[in-house]
């Protein structure tokens, strides 16, 4: 099976034109507003779209009859290279709808899949953008071989090719076997690494989105990192953490792929490792695009809202950081103030309360940090250097006849470690 990997893309922009199913009281403009800024992330050149209003999908077909023949019209008027369905087909869809059109049909699924691909960096990101491929493919594998189904079974079909069916089934079943077990093993250490920063004295932050509000951008802001922020869908995949100091203590800040409104199920779990990258902090930055119309604002806030549900995450608490506030005018400021008055506003491009929003999370943590006094004798240069190795906030530091006294706010972990220099002994009980 190689790599894994799938791409539906080529150097030149292909033609995609898109179809799909809008149900009662389905959004489907914002659907596939969406879904176009999928196609520009994949390199696709949408040429033209349809849409059919029904309950549910045809279960051969997808569409009904007569919006395939108008489908098929369509696609040959505008010379379209591939068909995107704004859904999960089934297989036996994509089937129907490949041989009737004769050009490459994908679903949401595939295409987002592709997108994972080409974005996934990191050794983990790889394996589980190539389990996730080979999952969505294994059930399609049948259609590759079709021209021998036409021949129908018994005496002179059975043979190689039938063979080979199976064989690339087996091989990709234990491909898949072999990938669960990798991940599981990375996902052993993801976790023990998680558990040591949360048992740390560095505060752990986290930050969580839809995808393109700019919550790489507000992690460069924050911690002066060049972590890529290109205007894209999926731009950043893989987990990057990275740390920042604030009035001498420092932080850890984690940023996780973004989430989508329609994100398949099946995405949810293969990229659980990734999406739980937000369960390692202990405070949840919620970015959300100020600039945005009020509307689709609510959308891509309760759509992150409901991921967030699913990976166990959704008690965490958490800051609403309406990010692109430059982006916005006074008036709809104060209408946004009114409307989420706990929300903070910031831009990572201006730096405007950039200050403040660390300012909310040195609070957030405060209660972890106790006062305490130390005198710590001039023997003790040892006990000196691993205070300052913790990272804690030291407000003053004195040189004395009798030795060093240090004022300093520590961790609630490492307090008995320094009982014994405390100029007030409770100071530290």
């Amino acid at each position: 099976m190689g790599d894994g990997f799938y791409q539906i893309r080529s150097t030149a922009l292909e033609r995609a034109y898109v179809a799909a199913i809008a149900r009662p009281n389905q959004r489907i403009e914002a659907d596939l507003a969406e879904l176009t800024e999928l196609l520009h992330t994949a390199q696709c050149e949408p040429v033209g779209q349809l849409i059919q209003r029904r309950d549910r999908p045809e279960l051969k077909t997808y569409l009904g009859s007569g919006k395939v023949d108008e489908l098929e019209q369509e696609l040959a008027m505008v010379q379209a290279e591939v068909l995107v369905i704004d859904d999960e087909l089934t297989p036996s869809q994509q089937r129907y709808l490949e041989n009737r059109f004769k050009i490459r049909v994908i679903d949401r699924t595939a295409l987002i899949l592709d997108i994972f691909a080409a974005h996934a960096h990191s050794a983990e990101g790889k394996l589980q953008v190539e389990l996730a491929q080979l999952e969505y493919q294994l059930p399609r594998m049948r259609g590759m071989w079709q021209h021998l189904e036409r021949l129908g079974g018994g005496v002179g079909t059975r043979g190689p090719g039938e063979s080979q069916l199976e064989t690339d089934r087996r091989l990709a079943r234990d491909r898949i076997t072999a990938l669960r077990r990798k991940l599981k093993e990375t996902g052993k250490r993801r976790r023990l690494q998680r558990k040591q920063r949360q048992e740390g004295i560095v505060p752990t932050v986290s930050l969580a989105g839809y995808t393109n509000v700019g919550k790489s951008s507000l992690l460069n802001a924050l911690t002066g990192s060049t972590v890529s922020s290109r205007n894209r869908l999926f731009e950043t995949l893989d987990p990057t953490t990275r740390r920042f100091t604030h009035v001498g203590r420092e932080y850890t800040i984690t940023d996780t792929v973004g989430f989508i409104r329609k994100l398949p199920h099946g995405l949810v779990e293969a990229f659980a490792s990734t999406l739980e990258e937000t369960l390692s902090g202990e405070l949840l930055l919620h970015v959300v695009d100020a600039s945005l119309p009020e509307e689709e604002r609510d959308v891509q806030m309760h759509a992150v809202d409901d991921v967030l549900e699913q990976i166990g995450a959704g008690e965490l608490p958490r800051i609403i950081v309406l990010n692109k506030i430059d982006l916005v005018a006074a008036d709809d400021r104060e209408r946004l103030r009114n409307r989420l008055p706990d929300a903070i506003q910031v831009s990572a491009f201006t730096r405007e309360g950039l200050d403040e929003l660390e300012i909310l999370i040195a609070e957030h943590f405060a209660g972890r940090f106790e006062p305490v006094e130390l005198l710590v004798p001039h023997s003790e240069g040892a006990v000196l250097s691993s205070l300052y190795a913790l990272g804690a906030p030291i407000t003053s530091r004195e040189d004395t006849a009798d030795g060093v006294r240090i004022r300093a706010r520590l961790p609630e972990a490492e307090r008995d470690r320094y009982r014994r220099f405390a100029v007030v002994p409770e100071a530290v009980a």
